[in-house]
């Protein structure tokens, strides 16, 4: 089979060649996405069990499945204004550095297929902005969506730091 008829086969079974399909997600009013293949499921807002001495944007864990899940407050670890959760307040649960984690974020949106050519570079911003994890900035009808390295927005240190049940500052001691 040579190139033009794998693509089109890719092309028919929905596949596009140089595309990517990103889960995409709001905070305050702003687009993110994820790479799907690193989204093991959503699922409704529900309460949490509180761990002690955990980072303030570890909301708690919850058990799915028989896994203990530590949930994340994505608001609370970019550092804007916490809100309370609503009708459509969803956990993402991802893996996370071969770590199962749920994302509280606002809402899901939809599935995004992006086209190389439709994602940039992160933007230059200095030494003073820490965006290591974002992995570029994808393009849509007329609306920019940061894309997320899943791996990147926790540091090793955090994921550690909750894997021990410990606080941030423990890990990094």
């Amino acid at each position: 089979m040579s190139t033009a008829e794998a693509e089109v086969t890719e092309s028919q079974n929905g596949l596009n060649v140089g595309s990517q399909q990103y889960l995409t997600f709001d905070l305050a009013e702003e687009h993110y996405g994820v790479d799907i293949l690193k989204v093991q499921e959503i699922k409704g807002y529900t309460a949490v069990t509180k761990i002690p001495n955990t980072p303030v944007y570890v909301k708690g864990v919850l058990n799915l499945r028989g896994t203990i899940v530590p949930i994340i407050d994505l608001r609370l670890k970019f550092n804007m204004e916490s809100t309370e959760p609503t009708a459509f307040t969803v956990i993402v649960v991802v893996n996370v550095q071969e770590r199962v984690m749920g994302f509280l974020v606002d809402a899901v949106s939809d599935v995004l297929e992006l086209a190389s050519k439709d994602i940039q570079p992160p933007p230059e911003l200095g030494k003073r902005a820490d965006i290591t994890f974002v992995s570029g900035i994808g393009n849509t009808n007329d609306r920019l969506v940061t894309l997320l390295d899943i791996d990147r927005v926790m540091a090793e240190t955090e994921v550690e730091a909750i894997r021990s049940g410990g606080s941030e500052r423990e890990a990094k001691e």
